[in-house]
């Protein structure tokens, strides 16, 4: 017989950035993750619902656009920054602050995101923009300098793959998170110039 939750999900709309059915350790850990980032102050969705038995997280729908279809390369088309859509957008360097700063709050917060890339970050539309970062289901607690280089690194290589000659908008999300980082820069920044991540990214956790 099916569950309430099912029941729920089935007549719902579900799209990538709302409900997800997925199994049930990692709905508990996405969960977990997102309440830490919350309670630290960073832009994630807020949790509606949790079903550990069926496997189901259920999140805030973020009213916004993705961040992928806002910079070169990542819009499908040519019209994909027009009308409302493009509102909140006030400038690519303003865009990687955001970012740096909402990454800096996570891992300031021990949260690894796992799965950066500009695809998971939704700037919201508001009278003053937010950068929302989302899709937490490979995410993990970690206080490493380690895991947070590599995080970066993803990102940093998703950039790459994504958006042309991307290197100044990289550079200006790390001055950000520089800034919010502080004293833990130093170390992070370290690790990440020494480069050598590709058996740790094999890895995986």
């Amino acid at each position: 017989m099916p569950s309430a939750s099912s029941k729920l999900i089935a007549s719902a709309e579900l799209i990538s950035q709302g409900a997800e059915a997925v199994n049930v350790p990692l709905s508990e850990g996405e969960a977990r993750a997102l309440l830490k980032c919350l309670r630290a102050g960073v832009n994630v969705p807020g949790i509606r619902m949790v079903d550990a038995t069926e496997g189901i997280l259920g999140i805030e729908w973020i009213e916004g656009m993705c961040v992928r279809k806002l910079l070169p390369g990542g819009a499908e088309t040519e019209t994909e920054l027009s009308g409302a859509d493009a509102a909140p957008f006030t400038g690519v360097d303003a865009l990687m602050g955001l970012i740096g700063t909402e990454i800096a709050k996570m891992h300031l917060a021990g949260i690894i995101h796992g799965d950066l890339t500009t695809s998971n970050m939704i700037l919201e539309f508001s009278q003053s923009p937010r950068l929302v970062l989302i899709d937490f289901g490979l995410s993990y607690h970690s206080g490493l300098v380690e895991d947070k280089a590599v995080d970066l690194y993803v990102l940093e290589r998703a950039f790459a793959s994504t958006h042309p000659d991307s290197e100044p908008m990289f550079s200006s999300v790390l001055k950000a998170y520089e800034v919010r980082m502080g004293k833990h820069w130093a170390s992070v920044s370290k690790r990440l110039d020494d480069g050598e991540f590709t058996l740790i990214l094999v890895g995986g956790h």
